[in-house]
């Protein structure tokens, strides 16, 4: 059996603090501690599955962007290359993010599927668009696109 997605993380970890690079080590050890915080979460410990692991990664690399934005927004850029490295860092554990190109095929094929005619149907294609795409995209990049479609 191949290594569980938060061992290869773990690995990655002792790497990245044998090369001495701070930006990888610091990033994984935020992924890891993440993934333990889940693992606690509720009632129980109880070990996370590769996807659930997925699904960190997933969420922080997304919060890594939002901040990102945030402090180009203010003027930070210090602070927006900080959160763009570890971003960088994330998204190579990241499956390959699709084009918008690639999003409005799919949400123009679940329209037509689903024989949606406005606003009030973002929900049902939305239901048949986010099984196809997965983590192949962020929701509010779909949501864009279903919106885009729809008006």
């Amino acid at each position: 059996m191949s290594e569980s997605f938060k061992a290869r993380l773990q690995s990655d970890l002792t790497d990245a603090i044998r090369e001495r690079d701070g930006v990888r080590s610091s990033t994984l050890r935020m992924v890891l501690t993440a993934v333990s915080n889940a693992e606690v979460a509720g009632k129980e410990h109880r070990d996370l599955t590769d996807d659930e692991v997925m699904a960190v990664v997933v969420k922080e690399a997304k919060k890594r962007r939002e901040a990102a934005d945030a402090f180009i927004g203010a003027g930070r850029t210090e602070l927006a290359d900080k959160e763009q490295a570890e971003l960088a860092c994330l998204e190579g554990y990241l499956p390959k993010q699709l084009s918008d190109e690639e999003i409005d095929a799919v949400v123009a094929e679940a329209v037509a599927a689903t024989g949606a005619s406005g606003m009030k149907d973002m929900g049902k294609v939305m239901g048949v668009v986010k099984p196809k795409i997965g983590d192949q995209a962020e929701g509010g990049r779909v949501a864009a696109a279903v919106k885009k479609a729809l008006a």
